[in-house]
């Protein structure tokens, strides 16, 4: 059969289906990626936000090795279980800020992330609460691309053009408290969950607000609302602590994860349950949780989940991000220091740095074209660049990062 295509087979996520302009990476070690032209590159952004432990661990890649030897797969659908899922789920649980929780595993932040919302739900219905189904978002936020994840997500152009979206879902300012406290007086007896990053990432790396977080959790708890906190991002040493949930103090009902939970080595996301919810899904000894994914507690990605678990353990990762991120941010607010950079904004090992008023989003991706050119991978979220580096980065990328961004900016000037 003839092939009348003029583009790749391949669909790429977030491009233009009309472009056939992109790198092939062929290899990755440490924190660099090489494409097939021989370029090299200093990998600033994770891959996607995920790669803690860098690329080319033996100890992930062995632990993969021997578990695909032993059982390649099987599915953890009733009666089944696999001895990788049950020790990824306890010591999950055991790093959480939520005791006596249980884990909900799947393959990605957007499974996770529509997974808790239908346990948001459900919790409701189970109590006979059946107006609870309101689901409040905020601004900015980002949390996947399934059908819940994109009728959630505060980042507008992301919810364009799909038609109708789940309903029940309500927005609130992401920065003003009180828009969250008018709507729980209006309609606080029909909200049945709130989903917030604690740190927003994809919406271009935006901290809470003083106070936000915690008073989101207490409107949560005066009216019976669960609170999700999406860390897809921000789990698994991110911010300086295994959880942001630990960093910012304030405990959620649910935390969706995926990303640095296996450093991207296997693909895993999932939820952690809170005892209180789980309490309501066990009352009914006969009760079926009629949700599941075919690769749901993957023996070997969970084996992938123990072994990176591990390394950031036992190589001080979640101390290192600390460093990375003080480092990163000394960089970054040099430059807004002297009018390069309009904001800097982070927390542990994820910063940005965003560009002067003069620039547009189309600018902000030439200046992030620049820098791949010049040997170093960031991300334009708007007009922000987004840096979230593997953890094991050392100093001296780090200032190369930031020497490649100031040398970018000057190159590629601002619209006039």
């Amino acid at each position: 059969m003839a092939n009348n295509r003029t583009t790749p087979a391949l669909l790429h996520p977030f491009g233009k289906p009309a472009s056939n302009a992109y790198h092939t990476l062929v290899r990755a070690e440490g924190v660099r990626v090489w494409d097939d032209k021989g370029n090299e590159y200093i990998d600033a952004l994770g891959s996607l936000w995920y790669c803690q432990v860098g690329y080319g661990r033996r100890e992930i890649i062995d632990a993969i090795t021997d578990q695909l030897t032993r059982m390649s797969t099987y599915n953890t659908f009733a009666p089944w279980a696999n001895g990788p899922a049950e020790a990824a789920a306890e010591r999950i649980s055991s790093l959480s800020p939520l005791e006596g929780s249980r884990v909900f595993l799947c393959c990605s932040g957007s499974e996770s992330v529509d997974t808790a919302i239908k346990l948001s739900r459900l919790v409701h219905q189970l109590r006979g609460d059946h107006d609870r189904q309101v689901v409040v978002r905020r601004t900015r936020g980002y949390h996947g691309v399934n059908v819940g994840g994109t009728s959630v997500q505060g980042i507008a152009s992301n919810r364009e053009n799909w038609g109708d979206l789940l309903p029940h879902v309500v927005e609130i300012d992401p920065d003003d408290i009180e828009s969250a406290a008018r709507l729980f007086a209006e309609a606080g007896d029909r909200i049945a969950a709130v989903i917030s990053e604690p740190l927003q990432g994809a919406g271009g790396v935006y901290p809470p607000t003083e106070g936000y977080l915690e008073r989101l959790r207490d409107l949560c708890t005066a009216h019976g609302a669960l609170l999700v906190f999406d860390e897809v991002i921000t789990g698994f040493g991110r911010t300086g602590n295994w959880f942001a949930s630990q960093t910012y103090g304030v405990t959620p009902d649910l935390i969706t994860f995926a990303k640095g939970v296996t450093s991207g080595y296997q693909p895993m996301g999932g939820v952690i349950v809170t005892r209180a919810v789980c309490d309501e899904l066990e009352a009914d000894p006969d009760f079926i949780l009629r949700h599941g994914y075919t690769y749901s507690g993957h023996p070997a990605a969970a084996a992938a989940a123990l072994a990176n678990i591990d390394i950031i353990d036992n190589d001080g990762l979640i101390e290192r991000a600390k460093h990375v991120g003080e480092r990163l941010s000394a960089g970054l607010h040099a430059m807004a220091a002297d009018g390069t950079l309009r904001d800097v904004r982070g927390v542990g090992a994820v910063w940005t740095g965003q560009l002067p008023e003069t620039y547009s989003d189309a600018r902000a991706i030439e200046v992030r074209d620049t820098m791949t050119t010049n040997g170093v991978i960031c991300r334009a979220a708007g007009t922000n660049m987004v840096f979230c580096p593997p953890l094991v980065i050392e100093d001296s990328d780090i200032d190369r990062c930031v020497d490649v961004l100031a040398e970018a900016i000057r190159l590629v000037p601002g619209d006039h």
